[in-house]
């Protein structure tokens, strides 16, 4: 248990920094640094410029947040774009 609760916003990924990082523009026009989520790391979960994403933030720094959910597109599930597969000999 945290000792204080987290704030969970909606906004929308703007531009993409160094470092894994990216500036969010939140649905009341506040824009804040938020990073990926361990899990999001994990299983390879790629945000681009336009995303909906959900972001944590602590009431303490409202300027710096954690991307915790990315939204699904129309139209980009699994049979939309094919990945390449490895390489086979």
């Amino acid at each position: 248990m945290a000792k204080e609760e987290l704030l969970t916003l909606e906004g929308q990924i703007e531009e993409i920094l160094p470092d894994g990082r990216f500036r969010v523009l939140l649905d009341n026009q506040h824009s804040l640094v938020a990073y990926t989520a361990g899990k999001m790391r994990r299983y390879r979960i790629r945000s681009v410029v336009g995303d909906r994403v959900h972001v944590e933030m602590t009431p303490y720094d409202l300027t710096k947040g954690r991307i915790v959910y990315r939204e699904r597109t129309p139209g980009a599930g699994p049979g939309g774009a094919r990945r390449r597969g490895g390489f086979r000999r």
